[in-house]
């Protein structure tokens, strides 16, 4: 069965707390970590890749159910937890917000 629907999600303005930053990486990296040894690496893509299941792993984490941050925020402390053992793993994690990108000079 296939599940649809729309969700209301208002804007949250600000930042994580860097308290919960940190726990957020942590605990994301310890999942993915788990998710990667049991099921491999294309199993974790297809569940990342469903909007349901990262709206749940963003609560997990520690984020708001229904903030409209957690893309940004789930990805960016995965990116942190993880970055140390993506050649092992063989999982990277890009981007951020948009202050931390490169700029283009064109």
């Amino acid at each position: 069965m296939k599940r649809s629907g729309v969700a209301d999600l208002p804007l949250h303005g600000g930042r994580v707390p860097p308290w919960l930053a940190d726990r957020m990486s942590k605990l994301g990296a310890a999942i993915v970590e788990a998710i990667l040894q049991s099921y491999g690496r294309s199993e974790f893509l297809s569940r990342l890749s469903d909007p349901f299941w990262f709206q749940a792993l963003g609560s997990v984490m520690g984020m708001d159910w229904h903030s409209s941050g957690i893309t940004t925020s789930v990805l960016g402390a995965l990116k942190r937890g993880l970055s140390n053992r993506s050649d092992e793993l063989g999982i990277y994690f890009c981007g951020g917000r948009g202050e931390a990108l490169p700029q283009d000079s064109g």
